[in-house]
């Protein structure tokens, strides 16, 4: 049997595509392309009348220890919320930008990284990664505002609990756009 040349070039895309697909290359290839698109993707502001206010922040959470939280704890302060991965490549992709944002602004806002994963994944990635970030796993629904289909995404909420960010997908959170609107989030928390 004589394969022609049409039937090898199929031969070949579908081999690529699921090398892409199926395998931890893919990932590799997924992530990279994810950090090209996170230098473009830059959060946006919502406009004030746009904002959602989140109307329950009773959401129980456990942390990285085991001890149980509830985010009622964290209202009345800037907190930025991200829901998470290890096996999501959208998510890897952005996480450096994210924990770099951490480093610098971790003792002005409240950060909660929402991990949709198994505990002993996460934390061998943020040993792997040398991230030290606050870690939580949801143990009840989080506020109807918060509710997203996808992974990753991220709301950035001020402290009269509006959501002041929001992002659908990986984007810079460490861009000069998100780390001004923190500023001026927090010089407006202190004018009050």
């Amino acid at each position: 049997m004589n394969i022609t040349k049409k039937q090898w070039s199929n031969i070949i895309f579908f081999s690529v595509l699921a090398l892409i697909i199926f395998t931890p290359v893919g990932t590799f290839v997924k992530v990279q392309l994810g950090k090209l698109y996170v230098l473009v993707s830059n959060p946006t502001t919502i406009e004030e009348e746009n904002r959602e206010t989140i109307s329950d922040f009773n959401w129980n959470l456990v942390d990285g220890q085991g001890e149980s939280v509830n985010f009622k704890e964290m209202e009345g302060e800037v907190i930025l919320v991200n829901f998470w991965a290890t096996w999501c490549p959208p998510c890897i992709a952005e996480m450096p930008n994210l924990n770099a944002l951490h480093t610098d602004y971790k003792d002005k806002i409240r950060f909660v990284f929402v991990a949709n994963d198994n505990e002993k994944r996460v934390n061998a990635y943020l040993k792997k990664n040398e991230y030290d970030l606050p870690v939580y796993y949801t143990k009840g629904n989080e506020p109807k505002e918060l509710s997203s289909p996808s992974i990753p995404t991220t709301y950035l909420i001020d402290d009269q609990g509006n959501i002041v960010m929001k992002e659908l997908g990986s984007a810079d959170w460490n861009s000069s756009n998100v780390r001004n609107q923190i500023d001026e989030l927090l010089a407006f928390s202190l004018a009050e």
